[in-house]
């Protein structure tokens, strides 16, 4: 169902977009109407709504995806409270993520002149107003952190944190922290940041390798 002109103009409110976005809008609602105790429930809700619903996928809620099928979530990966995914294109999130409450994922992009958002002519001659899209991927293992916003076109590397509050603006390669606005990489995660090394949190617990 996607646009097959990914990454060009297209008309939002052409008729199979307004109904994708209209069930998706109800499917939203039905889900935030759900307790968290209603597992099965929800479940099936993601399974209509999502374009790939993997095993283990755990969403707190409330949700608010715009097209939802656009949407692949991997193995595992955790979402908290208050996430909005406006999946005009493509957005892929990898395995084994954590998200924290409030994160945002934006897809789609608008003329920066006044007058073309208003309108621009499209092939049949008639005036519309269009906007574009950039797909969003988020690959396995990554932590985003509170309050993030990721805007068009990024594409977050495996295994990187993305720091509270950040504005991702740009692609973050893999095993970095980043964080800010613009976020920006801090610097590459290493073993120095094992809990191995902060044995006043890790208490009685203990560091599991892969080999273990």
């Amino acid at each position: 169902m996607l646009n097959n002109n990914e990454g060009q103009m297209f008309f939002p409110n052409e008729e199979w977009r307004v109904e994708v976005k209209k069930k998706a809008h109800a499917l939203n609602q039905k889900y935030n109407a759900l307790t968290e105790y209603q597992t099965e429930e929800r479940k099936e809700v993601l399974k209509e709504l999502l374009g790939e619903l993997n095993e283990g996928v755990a969403l707190n809620g409330p949700i608010r995806f715009h097209y939802g099928i656009h949407t692949k979530i991997g193995k595992y990966t955790f979402i908290n409270f208050n996430f909005t995914c406006q999946d005009d294109t493509r957005v892929t999130i990898g395995e084994h993520c954590d998200f924290g409450p409030n994160v945002t994922i934006t897809t789609p992009l608008h003329p920066m002149l006044a007058d073309e958002r208003t309108q621009l002519m499209c092939p049949d001659g008639v005036a519309r107003r269009l906007c574009w899209a950039k797909p969003v991927v988020i690959e396995d293992g990554c932590w985003i952190c509170a309050n993030v916003t990721i805007l068009p076109g990024v594409t977050i590397g495996k295994n990187c944190v993305i720091g509270a509050g950040s504005v991702v603006t740009r692609s973050i390669p893999a095993n970095s922290f980043a964080a800010g606005n613009p976020c920006r990489v801090i610097r590459t995660l290493t073993e120095n940041d094992s809990m191995a090394n902060k044995p006043e949190i890790l208490g009685d617990c203990s560091v599991m390798r892969q080999s273990d």
